[in-house]
């Protein structure tokens, strides 16, 4: 059976301050909407689901995020995830100029959760604490 990644799906916070920092970094919006009603209830398991949402997409095409902002049920606040957690918890970019990145991330608040590291002189990479709590890594190949 083939199979293929559709999108990672992250609920937030604040859905307008998500996109600008997912955008700013160079994603595209693609897609918005407001989704209530039995299918999404059925589709996510929640009674009243109603959330507005938005589908971003990399410049290459390949790869998807879609930010929910839950409007009912209330949107539950958890810990920031740490990354040894049990669970998904980041979601990477490879990046052409990492410095260039980080200086758009730190616009947003959003600084690297210890610093930048060389892998194997492979690559430059680091994770950030990103709007709503979540890791993004950020990686560019020497």
């Amino acid at each position: 059976m083939p199979i293929k990644l559709e999108n990672v799906g992250i609920a937030v916070r604040d859905l307008e301050a998500t996109i600008a920092f997912f955008t700013d970094l160079g994603l595209t919006v693609i897609g918005r909407d407001t989704v209530s009603g039995e299918w999404t209830e059925t589709a996510v398991g929640l009674d009243g689901n109603h959330a507005k949402i938005a589908m971003l997409q990399t410049p290459d095409g390949n790869g998807r995020l879609e930010l929910f902002e839950y409007i009912h049920p209330e949107a539950i606040e958890s810990e920031p995830t740490r990354p040894n957690a049990i669970g998904m918890h980041r979601v990477a970019f490879s990046v052409d100029d990492l410095d260039k990145a980080l200086e758009i991330a730190a616009k947003h608040g959003c600084h690297p959760l210890r610093g930048v590291a060389n892998y194997e002189d492979i690559y430059r990479l680091t994770y950030v604490r990103g709007p709503s709590g979540i890791i993004v890594m950020l990686a560019e190949e020497l």
